[in-house]
Order: C-alpha cells, then structure tokens, then sequence
C-alpha cells in the first residue's frame, strides 16, 4: 500500500511536532481511519458497543462518556470539540467541550437512534460535516504523543530509545517523511491512545503506541510488519489480561485485521 501523502511538519524542541494537512490530505485521512473505525458506514457513526459503558463517535470512535461516569479509558470525544471550538467550527448550540453524552443508558440512546429524535440527528449530521476537522484533531493529538511518552518515562536511556524507534517510523532513511509511517502512528494513537493514561491499563501493563515502540522488534527488516508485530502482542496482552466480563476477545479478529493493513 502506498500513501501519497506530503505533510507540512516543522520540528521543536525534544522532537514534537507541529502537523499540519491540507484539505486533500484530512480527507483522505478520514476517509481511511473511518474504514477502519466504522467500516464507512453510517450507523456506526454514534454507536455503543456491547460491553461498554459509554458512546464512540465519529470516524475515530472518539469516547465520550455519560452524566458522573468514569472509566478506565481516555475520554477523548471532548478533546476534540475544545480543539474544534477554537477553529470556529460550527457546533450544535447545545454542545461543548463540558457537555455529557445526552444519553445516560445504551437503551435510552439506543431509542433516540431508532426514532431519530431532534438531539440525535443534530449530533449525527454534526459528525457527518466535520470528517476532515476529525482527522487535522487526530493529526494534532499525535504532535503531541512524543513529549508526552517522554514525559511519562524517567530512565533517560528508554527515552532515547522510544525516540529512536518513534522517528524510525515517522522518516525515510534519506530524512524524508514516511506518509505510511506517518499514517500508522497516526492511525494507532487514534485506535488505542499514546499510552501513557495510568488508568488505561489492566494488571498494570497498558496497550497504546508507547507500548508498542517499547515491543517492537528492530532486527525486522519491514518497520511497518514490526509495529503491526508489536502492536498485535500488546492487544493480545490486553485481551488475557482484561476482565472477563468485558469480553475483548471477540475483538481480536477485527483488531488484527486493521493491524494487517500497517504491512500488507
């Protein structure tokens, strides 16, 4: 697979990054990250899965959590409507950065869904017009996933490391950018977070791209077929180690489908 893809990035200080797309490039982001989120489709747009206790939206099935809930995982749906609002994007008057889901149950969404009620569609059709605002937010989050992992690390010899193998994945060996590297650091951190969140872990041990970089393995020749190795250790690690109840298992499948796709 071959990304056609030539980003703006101008380097600062301990390695982070500025990523700015132009409208082709968002829109050719979004459309790839919503195959793999939401398989293109509509109704996966605002979904809830089985399992869970909270909503994911939009072509990154961004979560976003319900009146006094609290989880585990990363509740990054806000995230991006703080990042939104200060572009101007046009928002439902009744949404905000510190709006909850409207929706306190699955079934109480679940019957707003089906009956179209006025809130939904607003949220929906929201969703719908701001694919390539979703995908310069994703762009934006991963500028910040480097001084973040280094922050969260205290062996300075580690730091060196995931800095090595984080531009290992971001550079062509002439000191180009990699647009499919680019892509897969892009795409992981939106699908499991950076990695660094001390609540996003079971048994202690977590599974975002920080994770990742600390498992690959550098004597594979194919960068891509290594990250897509480690990243598929990490989620089976998290799927032993995850709570029966949660079922994670029947993730597997579609998990390692998308991961394939980095290599292949």
């Amino acid at each position: 697979m071959r990304f056609f893809l030539v980003f703006l990035i101008s380097f600062s200080f301990l390695f982070s990054s500025e990523i700015t797309l132009t409208q082709k490039q968002a829109n050719f982001i979004a459309k790839k990250v919503w195959q793999n989120e939401g398989a293109g489709k509509d109704k996966y747009l605002i979904w809830w899965n089985d399992g869970e206790d909270f909503a994911s939206l939009g072509i990154g099935h961004a979560i976003w959590f319900p009146k006094g809930h609290t989880e585990r995982f990363r509740e990054v749906f806000p995230m991006m409507l703080t990042f939104m609002q200060k572009k101007g994007v046009e928002m439902p008057s009744w949404l905000t950065p510190e709006t909850d889901f409207p929706w306190q149950t699955k079934e109480a969404f679940n019957k707003a869904k089906s009956t179209n009620t006025k809130k939904y569609k607003e949220l929906f059709t929201f969703l719908k017009k701001t694919f390539s605002t979703q995908a310069e937010f994703m762009a934006n989050r991963l500028s910040k996933a480097l001084p973040q992992m280094l922050e969260s690390i205290e062996d300075e010899q580690e730091k060196e490391r995931i800095k090595r193998r984080f531009n290992h994945m971001l550079y062509k060996k002439d000191g180009g950018i990699d647009e499919r590297g680019l892509y897969i650091l892009l795409d992981y951190t939106n699908f499991k977070g950076e990695g660094t969140l001390k609540s996003e872990r079971y048994k202690e041990q977590g599974w975002g791209l920080l994770q990742v970089l600390e498992q690959m393995d550098m004597r594979v020749t194919n960068k891509y077929k290594s990250f897509s190795n480690a990243a598929k250790a990490m989620l089976s690690r998290r799927i032993k180690n995850s709570p029966p109840t949660r079922g994670e298992e029947r993730w597997r499948k579609g998990w390692n489908v998308r991961l394939d796709t980095y290599w292949k």
